[in-house]
């Protein structure tokens, strides 16, 4: 026995000192020098990578023909930005896509024990870190080449060999940008994580930006303001007939593909107020200091209803966004293959799925135009549910955060529950944690999918996503304040 450990060790080390010589040469955000950072500080660093991430996701890519920058050409992303955190056309196009990936897959090595780690040891910890950090390098690089060489802004030949090359290292610039933000803030310089607070940050600018926006479009009836109260206080101020103005302030948007309403602002607060009223829902388990007095009134430890937050549709998100990327690469040069078309059917400039896998898992335009075609409806509807189901299962396990680790780290912090021996302890923790993230995933899911088809500003995951966030870093707020 003792010689297989240490086979399993040398294996372990052989396998991690894979990444030992990148490590120099990867850039580092150092961590604090071992003081706490002042309250201060972190909101002013929150602040300041808030401000270059929004920067940077309006900064157009050079090099771009004006219809192809404007969307003209082939949109992978185009059903998940919000959730990804991206923007059309600027440097960031990739958005978080690459660090999720990154995060998923070493994530699953250490959780399925293919990668051996031992959180304790910081040599492993850095080891780890630092491949996260090289593999999202290299997937930010490998999806801007293939993003580009996929038609997303027209032809590769039309565009021109130099500038294709200048718009991938662009993209490349810009998924370093996100990747270091969120080593920031995850260093300990902010509140939260760069992943959900720019997930956030995009889809309450997606938000006000249809809600107010002063920018008008013509749609063959003359100049009308994108933004829905903008429209319909205009509306109202021009219009003989207040009924009139009324009615297409709120319905101008014709049930998805239209310009923001207020009908469509009205399911966006609805969304808000359900993600909050989900976010407090939680079961408190009793848990005291093993050598606490009698008469000790102890603590609690929650177990919420969305135990995994809002992690589910940004996995499932980023896994879609991948397909569409694939299948339409795919389609543009073989399209017409059974095999091809069954992994998706695009339209001829390739922006949208009109069969196939990637036509069943993207949302109906409405709920008329899920009337209208009842089995996409219902296929949509049962993936998003089953899928945020199980990666929420998943995830527990991957993540660390199973009734068995927790267990485990209420034992090294000397916690128990009272009345309970500690080998019920995880007994009793298997009652609500697998639960609570199959459960907590379904209504991740069904909120999503409600939002999608009640036509609300935005997406569904990414309010939902926005909504977490914010309460997370309120909670860290008001703890920071009390230091």
């Amino acid at each position: 026995m003792a010689g297989r450990s240490s086979s399993s060790s040398s294996s372990l080390f052989r396998l991690l000192d894979l990444v030992r010589p990148f490590v120099p040469l990867l850039p580092e955000v150092r961590e604090p020098d071992g003081r706490r950072v002042p309250f201060r500080r972190k909101l002013a660093c929150t602040a300041a990578a808030l401000f270059a991430f929004l920067a940077c996701s309006q900064l157009p890519l050079y090099g771009l023909h004006r219809a192809a920058a404007a969307g003209g050409g082939a949109d992978p992303f185009y059903w998940v930005r919000a959730i990804l955190a991206s923007n059309r056309g600027t440097v960031m196009e990739l958005g978080i896509t690459p660090v999720v990936t990154a995060g998923t897959l070493v994530q699953l090595l250490v959780g399925s024990n293919l990668v051996r780690a031992d959180s304790s040891n910081p040599d492993d910890r850095a080891l780890l870190s630092a491949a996260q950090k090289l593999l999202s390098i290299v997937i930010t690089a490998g999806e801007a080449t293939a993003y580009v060489l996929s038609g997303a802004y027209g032809s590769v030949g039309v565009l021109g060999a130099g500038n294709a090359v200048l718009v991938v290292l662009q993209l490349v610039l810009g998924g370093m940008v996100a990747i270091f933000l969120d080593e920031l803030l995850q260093k300990g310089y902010g509140f939260g994580s760069g992943i959900s607070l720019f997930t956030a940050a995009n889809t309450c600018e997606g938000v006000v930006t249809r809600a107010l926006s002063p920018a008008t479009v013509d749609r063959g009836r003359g100049a009308e303001f994108v933004g829905a109260v903008t429209a319909a206080a205009y509306l109202l101020a021009t219009r003989a007939s207040k009924l009139s103005a009324v009615r297409e302030a709120f319905f101008r948007g014709g049930g998805g593909g239209g310009l923001p309403d207020l009908r469509g602002l009205a399911a966006t607060c609805a969304v808000f107020l359900a993600a909050v009223y989900l976010q407090g829902v939680r079961v408190a388990l009793p848990v005291r200091p093993r050598n606490a007095p009698r008469g000790h009134r102890g603590g609690a430890y929650s177990v919420r209803l969305l135990y995994t937050s809002g992690m589910p549709v940004v996995l499932l998100s980023s896994a879609v966004s991948s397909l569409y990327l694939v299948s339409q690469a795919l389609y543009r040069r073989f399209g017409g293959s059974l095999l091809v078309d069954l992994l998706g059917k695009w339209t001829p400039d390739a922006a949208v799925p009109v069969g196939g896998i990637a036509y069943y898992v993207t949302a109906p335009a409405s709920a008329a135009s899920a009337a209208a075609n009842p089995l996409h409806a219902a296929m949509y509807v049962a993936f998003v549910l089953a899928a945020c189901a199980a990666l929420s299962r998943a995830w527990v396990v991957v993540s660390g955060s199973s009734s068995r680790d927790v267990a485990r780290r209420l034992r090294e912090q000397q916690m128990v529950m009272p009345g309970m021996r500690e080998a019920s302890v995880q007994r009793e923790l298997e009652r609500y944690i697998p639960a609570a993230a199959a459960l907590g995933g379904v209504c991740v899911g069904a909120l999503t999918v409600a939002a999608d088809l009640m036509g609300a500003v935005g997406s569904g995951a990414g309010m939902l996503l926005a909504v977490t966030t914010v309460y997370q870093c309120y909670e860290a707020f008001e703890k920071e304040k009390t230091y």
